[in-house]
């Protein structure tokens, strides 16, 4: 159950999102959300932030989404790089990341997919080798959200163990205008206001302080991101998933077909009541992930975020479909803004790691079933 804290913060930030709706400007939304101190829930007082945790910016989203209002760098920039450097980064680092990132100002991209690596984070080749005091980053990432308005990216490379001579999966903030870093937009049939791009990193000269956190920490760090990109991945959905059942449930009240509304009629009710039951099992789910992470349970909370995604990504696809085929042809319109969710819906499955991959870290992880891969 939410608390009073939270009970007001949705019905602030939904009234943000209703405010905006779903022609929102993406620019003014972020503006006004960063500035009622919305984007930095999650992140450290002492730096501009709210003081809270993952629980309330995954309840920041999943009401803006909910709304039809969603946006999606809230995943990457406080979720991901915030909590990232709060936990991870050198007092200049948060100094000066933290507060931007806290009310809008400032924004983080984050880069980890590679176009032969996909969902093995093992078999990442982007590299960091050191050149006397700096660090020297050279490497290729796709599907990289909103780069084209990040100050800087996240982005996870590998160096080599002195004592091993593996690599391992380090963390360094590349700025935006960096000689040797480009950006090329991906040619997206989904309709988003944040775009995809594929990054090259052709031996980027970085300083030893681009480097977050320790450069031994390895996986420890890495993961200390996913788990919240997971958690607020399930929140996106379930607001997505909310926001196509409003809209069918209010239509399914008011459509009259034999001088009845079509809502009184048990082959349209009940698979909208099914669909509203299955969010709100993700969304169990979610809260109970996100508090695990609040709580410092890392282990608890990566089991959990991988199920709240998975169950999110199918709920949010469930709703979507019921709700497009509830207004029948109207769902396919312009007018009621529900046949993009369609593909958007199925983003949820597939980012940032796919269902089937989530299936078989429980199969292996929650289940001790042998490894498959």
């Amino acid at each position: 159950m939410d608390t009073e804290e939270h009970t007001a913060l949705r019905e602030a930030v939904s009234a943000l999102g209703t405010r905006h709706g779903r022609d929102h400007d993406r620019a003014e939304l972020w503006s006004e959300a960063g500035r009622l101190g919305y984007l930095g829930v999650n992140l450290p007082e002492a730096y501009g932030g709210g003081g809270g945790g993952i629980t309330e910016l995954s309840l920041v989203l999943e009401e803006l989404g909910a709304a039809g209002a969603p946006l999606l760098m809230l995943i990457v920039s406080p979720a991901i790089c915030g909590t990232v450097i709060a936990r991870f980064g050198t007092d200049a680092q948060k100094r000066a990341w933290l507060p931007g990132l806290a009310d809008g100002t400032r924004t983080m991209a984050f880069g980890i997919t590679e176009p032969d690596a996909g969902s093995n984070s093992h078999r990442i080749t982007t590299t960091a080798r050191r050149d006397g005091a700096d660090w020297l980053l050279t490497g290729r990432k796709v599907f990289v959200s909103g780069v084209d308005i990040a100050d800087a990216t996240l982005v996870v490379g590998r160096t080599e163990d002195a004592r091993t001579g593996r690599l391992k999966p380090c963390l360094f903030i590349v700025p935006r205008d960096a000689p040797g870093f480009g950006r090329r937009k991906i040619d997206m049939e989904l309709a988003a206001q944040e775009k995809q791009f594929e990054l090259t990193l052709d031996d980027v000269r970085l300083p030893a302080d681009a480097l977050v956190g320790d450069e031994d920490a390895g996986l420890l760090q890495l993961f200390a991101g996913l788990n919240p990109e997971r958690i607020m991945t399930a929140a996106f959905a379930i607001g997505m998933g909310r926001h196509a059942l409003g809209r069918a449930v209010a239509y399914a009240r008011e459509r009259t077909v034999w001088n009845a509304p079509i809502g009184a009629h048990q082959a349209i009710a009940h698979p909208l009541a099914q669909a509203h039951i299955e969010l709100e099992l993700a969304r169990l789910m979610m809260q109970k992930a996100a508090r695990l992470y609040d709580a410092g349970d890392d282990t608890g909370a990566g089991e959990a975020a991988n199920m709240a995604k998975y169950a999110a990504g199918e709920a949010c696809v469930k709703a979507v479909d019921q709700a497009v085929h509830t207004l029948g042809g109207n769902g396919l319109t312009r007018e009621f803004g529900l046949a993009s969710l369609v593909t958007a819906a199925r983003v949820s499955r597939i980012a940032p790691v796919s269902r089937e991959m989530i299936l078989n870290y429980v199969s292996h992880q929650s289940l001790g079933l042998p490894k498959s891969y």
